[in-house]
């Protein structure tokens, strides 16, 4: 266990609720995910009973390892030799056909992969991301103008979902006025197993017929198409947006983007753009709330904020998991996994483990020792725009917090039905400015 963390003020996490038995863990039932509670009951059990579980999915599926601890979700994250994403890196289980069609950089290995991340790896690296700053603190502004006056609204609307689809327009080079369909379309692709977002529910039969698509959805069509018509407007000319980037540059590896390269990269950026950095900062500012004492610390130090965003991200874990599949037989955690199995890394489990993090269950923003998961750990997945991400939730907070007198929760949360993204639907709050 690392050396316990210095801290300048005792933090008391409430008891966590009480860990589900063993027999009733069911990480594919998604109702148990849109309370707040049962994932991490259901995580807790499995670390301390069974870290390599073994997860039965219904029929068409074959079940899935689930790991649970950070040691063996790390071992699993950096061996892409033993554990592909080749095979892809959600729950769905796909044939030849299908990954010809969808697969994306995210569901490549070794130098293809590597190729298509040099792409767009230096628009995400500390010297652009840094100019960014000025811009985002602007945006960040005219967000909170426009929102905190209405004295109560969703804070998913009007803020997390607000601020980072701007930024992700920017990055595109789109109008503003497109951040409605932007935002749709995420909400569209990501929850496709919510009755409130999905055009198909992703386990219907009518999803069949979208088989071919990311995610089963016909969102994924209209997504092509926009990105299509900006990749006709922008091929050979001087751009320097994200899109120009990607019609007009070739990967290292010599290999052009092929039309379906694009729209499957495309798709991407507009999903990995808005979802998880929105619901990392829901996540933050309702551990806010709950926490008062915690938003009280950050309010009289602003320089813990910085540092905080660590704890912020620890805490939230916007996406549940990723897959990958073993491509020969092996050993994880005691268990023998066979060539061909899915591995499943519950990177949220591993943010609540108690060998890495003392007191898990306390939101604690002076926490100096934060080996989070929700980047991935030091494998060539680690997320790409982990640093704007970063950027974004660190100047949202520096500049929300000081306006804040005072903010509370005016109605019910309301969670994603997803064991894949650890959403926030609905987030109403009433707030007093200072």
């Amino acid at each position: 266990m690392p050396p316990q963390p210095r801290r300048p003020h005792p933090v008391t996490a409430p008891d966590p609720a009480p860990p589900l038995p063993l027999d009733e863990v069911d990480l594919t039932d998604l109702d148990r995910f849109t309370d707040g509670t049962t994932p991490w009951r259901m995580f807790h059990t499995l670390r301390h009973e069974d870290p390599v579980h073994w997860q039965p999915e219904p029929a068409p599926n074959s079940g899935f390892w689930a790991v649970t601890r950070h040691e063996d979700i790390v071992r699993v994250d950096r061996d892409a030799e033993t554990f592909t994403s080749a095979r892809f890196v959600n729950l769905e289980e796909v044939d030849d056909d299908q990954i010809a069609k969808r697969a994306s950089m995210l569901e490549l290995d070794g130098t293809r992969h590597r190729a298509l991340r040099s792409l767009l790896q230096r628009q995400f690296g500390h010297t652009v991301i840094s100019g960014y700053t000025d811009f985002l603190r602007g945006l960040t502004a005219r967000t909170l103008d426009a929102a905190l006056p209405r004295g109560e609204f969703d804070f998913v609307e009007h803020v997390s979902a607000d601020f980072p689809i701007n930024v992700l327009a920017r990055l595109l080079d789109v109008p503003p006025e497109d951040n409605r369909k932007l935002i749709a379309w995420g909400n569209r692709l990501i929850g496709n197993t919510d009755p409130d977002y999905a055009d198909v529910l992703l386990d219907s039969e009518d999803s069949e017929r979208y088989r071919d698509l990311p995610f089963r959805s016909p969102a994924a069509t209209e997504v092509f198409e926009y990105g299509r018509e900006l990749a006709g407007q922008r091929r050979g000319r001087a751009g320097t947006d994200l899109v120009s980037r990607l019609v007009n540059e070739v990967p290292r590896d010599g290999v052009p983007l092929s039309g379906q390269d694009f729209d499957n990269y495309f798709l991407l950026l507009v999903v990995a753009g808005n979802e998880t950095t929105r619901h990392a900062i829901s996540h933050s500012a309702l551990a806010l709330i709950e926490n008062p004492d915690q938003l009280a610390r950050l309010r009289d130090d602003p320089a813990l904020i910085p540092a905080a965003v660590e704890e912020f991200l620890r805490w939230a874990s916007p996406i549940y998991h990723f897959r990958r599949t073993a491509t020969r037989d092996t050993e994880l955690g005691g268990r023998k996994v066979k060539e061909g199995d899915k591995v499943v890394m519950w990177y949220a489990s591993g943010n609540r483990d108690e060998g890495v993090f003392p007191d898990p269950y306390a939101f604690d923003v002076t926490r100096a020792e934060n080996d989070h998961l929700t980047f991935g750990k030091g494998s060539p997945h680690l997320c790409l725009g982990n640093l704007l991400a970063r950027t974004e939730i660190r100047i949202m907070f520096e500049e929300l917090i000081p306006r804040l007198a005072d903010i509370r929760l005016a109605g019910p949360v309301r969670r994603v039905r997803s064991n894949f993204v650890n959403g926030i639907k609905h987030l109403p709050v009433r707030v007093a400015t200072s």
